[in-house]
């Protein structure tokens, strides 16, 4: 069993083979799909993907810090509308990036703070996007880290020492495709952090792994991830598989 624990399976790449890229990514055995949100323009399609897949779809809900801008005060009540109507499996995809845009942030702030007391009072995990913005997630992680707070750093691209400060904070490491770049940076070091810290994902329809890179990434690819980490840790596939599903039940509680 592999767990993909951030997966964008709802996107409009998908429309027109969603059910054969399910069967594939089946056929590679991966068989729990966490599907992050984004903002309200995509919760439709999130439920309509729950429906189609009932019992390999878990949803999260979130505002993404992309999405924050001049309306994000609506976007947060969508999201309180939802978490409050609705069971979801975590509070994401949440957090700040300063990659694209810096003139948000305190609005990201904000938004990144209240979702993290909303996870704490539905007792939920969060999973953080973080780009170009460790220093701030950092701070807020710390005015808010509490006994029961967890979560996923998804996509986690920092160094040895922000991976050690984000597991402090009682976070996993998401671990994709960026793995097996080149350039990724994060192989030269993983093999310190005990792999007991690690969740497997895609961020499917991005972030390819090789020899997919630049193309449309799917589920199904995860299992050249997992090929990365055997490599890194010196464990079969099949232990690769088995300690990361265990490790995001623990995130999760599923």
């Amino acid at each position: 069993m592999i767990t993909d624990t951030h997966t964008h399976l709802y996107s409009s790449q998908f429309n027109e083979d969603q059910k054969e890229m399910m069967q594939r990514a089946k056929d590679a055995g991966v068989s729990r799909f966490f599907i992050p949100a984004i903002d309200s323009t995509y919760t439709e399609s999130m439920l309509q993907l729950e429906e189609n897949f009932p019992l390999e779809v878990y949803l999260m809900m979130g505002l993404h810090p992309t999405s924050v801008n001049e309306n994000y005060l609506e976007e947060l009540a969508h999201v309180k509308e939802w978490i409050d109507k609705k069971d979801f499996y975590a509070i994401g995809e949440i957090g700040i990036d300063l990659f694209w845009d810096k003139s948000f942030l305190i609005q990201q702030q904000e938004a990144f703070r209240t979702q993290i007391k909303w996870a704490k009072e539905k007792k939920l995990p969060i999973v953080i996007h973080c780009r170009d913005a460790f220093d701030e997630i950092f701070e807020i992680l710390e005015a808010e880290k509490a006994a029961d707070l967890r979560g996923i750093f998804h996509c986690f691209t920092g160094t040895k020492e922000q991976a050690e400060q984000a597991i402090s904070y009682n976070m996993k490491l998401g671990i994709g495709g960026v793995a097996t770049f080149k350039n990724g940076k994060i192989d030269k070091f993983l093999n310190e952090i005990d792999i007991q810290h690690i969740v497997l994902e895609t961020d499917a329809p991005y972030l390819a792994p090789t020899p997919y890179r630049g193309k449309r990434n799917e589920s199904a690819f995860i299992t050249n991830v997992v090929d990365k980490l055997v490599d890194i840790y010196g464990l079969s596939f099949k232990e690769i598989a088995e300690i990361t599903t265990q490790n995001s039940k623990d995130v999760f509680g599923i």
